[in-house]
């Protein structure tokens, strides 16, 4: 696939200081928890290179196969925790939100459970960033090996 645009080129200046605020906001909550809900965004909104990076990044803090493979059937897998539901039920219910806000309340009331009200802020802040770099990926077709995914692809 070739990219039909850089970003990175076209507006230098802008993405440099979105990437900045990726990073702080992805440095406020736990790695794999925000991993986790990078992937299962990135899976609903299909985007291939997102799913490729966040998933050798998530590896590398230490998440298991299983968990990852699991991520998109994770209301009937064990393996993960109240917090981690909570987390996955928020983002599905912002990812998804043109389909309707039908869910919207009860997610809120599990994020409302086990985060505190900064935590609900920061995640939230995370969901958004990582569903804008979703449609930067999707919307000029980029692809981009991280040092995670090229171990992945070794």
């Amino acid at each position: 696939m070739t990219a039909r645009l850089d970003p990175f080129a076209a507006a230098p200046a802008l993405v440099k200081q979105w990437m900045g605020t990726s990073i702080a906001i992805n440095d406020s909550l736990e790695p794999t928890l925000v991993e986790l809900v990078k992937i299962r965004a990135s899976q609903i909104n299909q985007c291939a290179n997102c799913i490729n990076m966040h998933t050798g990044e998530a590896r590398e803090k230490g998440e298991s196969e299983q968990r990852i493979y699991m991520l998109s059937a994770w209301r009937e897998a064990p393996c993960y925790s109240a917090r981690e539901r909570a987390a996955l039920a928020w983002t599905e219910a912002l990812t998804r939100i043109s389909e309707g806000h039908g869910g919207k309340a009860e997610a809120y009331a599990q994020l409302a459970a086990q985060f505190s009200e900064e935590e609900q802020v920061k995640l939230t802040l995370i969901i958004n960033i990582i569903n804008g770099w979703n449609r930067l990926a999707v919307g000029f077709d980029l692809w981009i090996e991280t040092p995670a995914s090229r171990k992945l692809a070794a």
